[in-house]
């Protein structure tokens, strides 16, 4: 698929969750939809220039040179075409768990990846909510999956495609039948599942880490299910308030007090004085 058919494609996906979301919402709303997609979106522009200019011109011609010299472990194998590309699709999207946890763990990575975590509500727009700063730094380790694994440029393309398919599910407020979901998650992320990992209790958060197929979490045991989901809160417990979470305050978050300790994200907010 082209890059704008699958532009396209995504870009109708995203329109059929947010009118999924409008009519079974999984979780209530607590800001204005309008403000907060308004906001997320921003980020998400800015997020998206970054791509453009800092990981295509690396990853792009890295993933080509890397087809074409058989750089990576994956080319060693000497497998045919079609078990190469499903198995660096698995191995893209293990990685990306391992990158998920380390954005976590890191207390550099945290300051940047936080962004994303202070949404207070979470739908579709909330998958695209990611300050640039960490999508400059995740340039390295993306380089590292194409060169370390060899990846091609097709595999590469196709992993992004679905990628971003999962992520826009999985973030998205879409309430499903109970019993579906439960099987579905034993697949796939699903929103209940990554709804969890959002919550601002710290050991919720530190679970359920996977993108795309739900094995990792069951593999690492790190998977929680059946937490419901108004037993928990949305975001982390430091920036709770609307005027917390800003588009000017999230672009300035890595530099914020807050972040210079990442521990006292997960501490409550002070209470405001009184007039």
């Amino acid at each position: 698929m082209s890059s704008r058919g699958r532009a396209i494609w995504l870009a109708a996906l995203w329109g059929g969750l947010l009118i999924l979301e409008a009519r079974r919402p999984l979780r209530p709303k607590r800001e204005s939809k309008l403000r907060r997609n308004s906001r997320n979106l921003a980020l998400a522009a800015v997020a998206a220039l970054t791509i453009q200019v800092v990981e295509k011109p690396i990853v792009a011609p890295l993933a080509r040179r890397t087809a074409a010299r058989r750089w990576g472990a994956i080319p060693r194998l000497g497998l045919p075409t079609w078990a190469e590309r499903a198995l660096g699709l698995a191995l893209l999207d293990y990685t990306l768990f391992v990158w998920h946890i380390l954005t976590h763990r890191s207390p550099l990575l945290w300051r940047f990846h936080a962004v994303h975590h202070a949404d207070l509500d979470l739908d579709a727009t909330t998958a695209v909510r990611f300050h640039a700063g960490e999508l400059a730094l995740s340039t390295a380790w993306r380089a590292a999956q194409v060169a370390g694994l060899g990846i091609a440029p097709q595999t590469l393309s196709l992993w992004q495609g679905l990628t971003m398919a999962s992520i826009a599910f999985h973030h998205s407020n879409l309430r499903l039948p109970m019993r579906w979901e439960r099987w579905l998650s034993y697949g796939i992320v699903t929103p209940r599942l990554h709804g969890i990992h959002h919550a601002s209790q710290r050991e919720l958060a530190n679970s359920n880490w996977s993108s795309g197929l739900a094995l990792w979490d069951l593999l690492h045991r790190t998977r929680r299910w059946g937490v419901p989901q108004n037993e928990f809160t949305i975001g982390v417990p430091a920036l709770q308030r609307p005027d917390a979470v800003t588009f000017r305050k999230a672009l300035t978050l890595p530099w914020a007090a807050a972040a210079r300790q990442p521990s006292s994200f997960w501490q409550p907010e002070s209470p405001q004085p009184s007039h």
